[in-house]
């Protein structure tokens, strides 16, 4: 179980680590290119690795439409309004707005799964809810920045990504990891394609070889790597329990605006890092076996 835990935070770390990445990349492309040529590049790497793990065959219908709607949700919904609200917001509070992840993950669980979760995940996804309070605190101060549109943006990207979390337990196990990535990434290039397709060229600009190299990180990890992780953890851990390690999001979204972008964090923001922290601790630590 601890292998699970570890890839369930590996997998939302890779994915806070590019909110940063994100928001520089949102200044130089169309969003839809930016997700559009992510989806491409992830999905030319997964292809030969399909191929040759689990053979070329056609997902059953029931998991092809799964697949489609979790691309939907979780890639062009969830990154339009990230992107989007980043372009409004700081990668800090924007980051940080994410931590209601958790308790959307565990609400959704309970409504739609049917989960039934212990009182200590309920208490470990307010705990994590927590932090955005800490956020909208932080936003009082002078000079702090951030947009109100903004974070409203990035909250509809929290719903995105709370409706994939719920759509990848309902089918994860009918299909192999790789594959059932693969075609989650190329249903998410066709749906991106007629958005950024008529500004083709204005891919010009990754002749610059550090934007060029910011997009392929961004796609192997955010596309890719964080991913397969989740996927593996996934199969082995509740989807409630699941959500609450999406407070690891955030929390790197905002180390990695404090040290790549020099933004700022007070006291109020540290408070928001503590409670997510706790939520974690709280939802995996080892339950009292009965006898």
């Amino acid at each position: 179980m601890l292998t699970a835990y570890a890839q369930l935070a590996a997998a939302m770390a890779l994915s806070g680590a590019n909110v940063a990445v994100a928001k520089l990349l949102a200044g130089a492309l169309p969003i839809a290119m930016i997700l559009g040529l992510r989806c491409l590049i992830s999905s030319a790497v997964l292809l030969p690795l399909a191929l040759r793990r689990d053979g070329a065959r056609l997902p059953p219908p029931g998991v092809l439409g799964n697949l489609f709607w979790q691309a939907l949700f979780g890639t062009v919904l969830y990154n339009a309004a990230l992107l989007l609200g980043l372009r409004l917001t700081t990668a800090l509070e924007g980051g940080l707005v994410l931590a209601t992840l958790p308790a959307v993950v565990a609400l959704g669980s309970a409504l739609f799964l049917g989960e039934h979760l212990p009182v200590r995940v309920w208490l470990a996804a307010l705990l994590a809810a927590g932090g955005i309070a800490a956020v909208t605190l932080a936003r009082l101060a002078p000079g702090a920045g951030g947009s109100l549109a903004g974070n409203a943006l990035v909250f509809v990207g929290v719903c995105g990504e709370a409706a994939y979390a719920l759509l990848a337990k309902r089918s994860v196990g009918r299909l192999p990891v790789v594959t059932a990535s693969l075609w989650m990434q190329l249903f998410s290039a066709l749906l991106l394609l007629p958005a950024w397709l008529p500004w083709a060229g204005e891919a010009a600009v990754l002749a610059d070889p550090i934007l060029a190299g910011l997009l392929l990180f961004h796609a192997l990890t955010a596309s890719l790597l964080s991913l397969l992780l989740w996927y593996a953890g996934l199969v082995r851990v509740p989807a409630g329990t699941a959500g609450v390690f999406m407070a690891f999001l955030p929390a790197a979204a905002a180390v990695s605006a404090l040290l790549f972008l020099g933004e700022t964090a007070t006291a109020t923001h540290g408070l928001g890092f503590a409670l997510m922290l706790a939520s974690v601790l709280l939802a995996t630590w080892p339950a009292r076996s009965r006898t």
